[in-house]
Parts: C-alpha cells; sequence; structure tokens
C-alpha cells in the first residue's frame, strides 16, 4: 500500500510559477513510480511526467517539456512538480499517483492506467 498527499496548489497568474508536492508513504522501494498526472473538468486525465525511483529517470509528456520539472527529495519520500509560465489551459486539479515497475521494466511513462495509487489532488488555477 501506499499513501499520497499533494499540497501546494493555488492561484496564479499567467506566466507565474508553483511547486507542488507530494508526499509519500508506504510500500515505497527501488521498482517504485511516482507521476503527476491532471484533470481538467469535463475532461479526461492526462499524464504529465513521471519518476523512476530505481533509475532515478525523469519522462515528461510533450505538452509540458520545458515548461514543468519533476523532482525528488533524496532524503525523504517527496516528489515535486515544479511549473513554470504557468498558461490558463494548466488550470486542473493535479493528481500524484505512484506504482510497482515490473522486473525487467526499465521505463515508466505517465499512462494513467498503469498507476495503481492515487492522492486527493490540489487545485492549480491560473489567471490570464
Amino acid at each position: 500500500q501506499v499513501q499520497l498527499v499533494e499540497s501546494g496548489g493555488g492561484s496564479v497568474q499567467a506566466g507565474g510559477s508553483l511547486r507542488l508536492s507530494c508526499a509519500a508513504s508506504g510500500s515505497i522501494g527501488s521498482r517504485t513510480c511516482l507521476g503527476w498526472f491532471r484533470q481538467a473538468p469535463g475532461k479526461e486525465r492526462d499524464g504529465l511526467a513521471t519518476f523512476y525511483l530505481g533509475g532515478r529517470t525523469a519522462k515528461y509528456a510533450d505538452p509540458v517539456k520545458g515548461r514543468f520539472s519533476i523532482s525528488k527529495d533524496n532524503t525523504k519520500n517527496t516528489l515535486y512538480l515544479q511549473m513554470d509560465s504557468l498558461k490558463p489551459e494548466d488550470t486542473a486539479m493535479y493528481y500524484c499517483a505512484a506504482r510497482t515497475v515490473p522486473y525487467g521494466v526499465v521505463n515508466c511513462i505517465p499512462r494513467k492506467e498503469d498507476f495503481g495509487y492515487w492522492g486527493q489532488g490540489t487545485q492549480v488555477t491560473v489567471s490570464s
């Protein structure tokens, strides 16, 4: 079991920045992959970025490459999402998620169907 608690959401003007945090606890290990997703009202939940603990590698979805950065604190199980140059279309509920990567798999992509543990979400609102 993995527990996830997001924080750091809020309201910001276009062009601004926010840093989201996700405190992870429970069965976290080298085969754990943590990810960030978002869901706007009336839309599907989209994957943004993942961080695979085993390889300390990050993957990004195309819409956020160059603007968002995922990282993990080495001293504690906290995942971050630094969001810069925010746009009104970034307005959504942002979720942290976790999965266990099977043996032999070295990549973890932000595909929501692969993730079994989810946080409650934190709202991000970007005004123009």
